[in-house]
């Protein structure tokens, strides 16, 4: 297994690159019995067997984005915390997450600093106003998780 572990410490932003080539990006909160976790603005808090993963990056000061700032407004807050703990606790959507980390248009969104600035400020209009976005709503993976979602 080629592992790689780049300078850093638990509270640091970070990548986890895993074995099937995905990448999870977040904050590294704890590294124990060979488990890692990770609290990330999409999917919740994380955790992985060090088995599973290829490689770990932290941000540097020369290379950080900033702290991620998921939805501010707590009513908001609470209803992403929990459909964040509801996807987690699904593996099948966790499996139809994973795929999604490697499809050539969810990349274009997580590229795209004007998405990612209205994700961040939970500007839902910029959001629905964006052709690209609104594309990827249409993706049948998205699909199937919305609609495992609203069971």
């Amino acid at each position: 297994m080629g592992f790689l572990i780049s300078t850093g410490a638990a509270g640091e932003l970070g990548q986890v690159e895993l074995i099937d080539g995905s990448v999870i990006c977040g904050e590294i909160v704890s590294s124990e019995g060979g488990i890692y976790t990770l609290k990330t603005s999409t999917l919740g808090t994380v955790r992985i067997e060090e088995s599973n993963i290829r490689a770990i990056r932290f941000e540097t000061p020369g290379n950080a984005k900033g702290k991620e700032n998921a939805f501010r407004r707590p009513a908001a807050e609470k209803q992403v915390h929990a459909l964040e703990q509801f996807m987690m606790g699904d593996p099948e959507i966790i499996r139809m997450i994973f795929t999604l980390m490697n499809d050539p248009d969810v990349q274009g969104i997580l590229e795209d600093p004007s998405i990612i600035e209205a994700v961040n400020a939970g500007n839902i209009e910029a959001l629905t106003s964006n052709p690209k976005f609104m594309k990827l709503l249409e993706n049948p993976t998205i699909q199937d998780i919305i609609s495992k979602t609203a069971e």
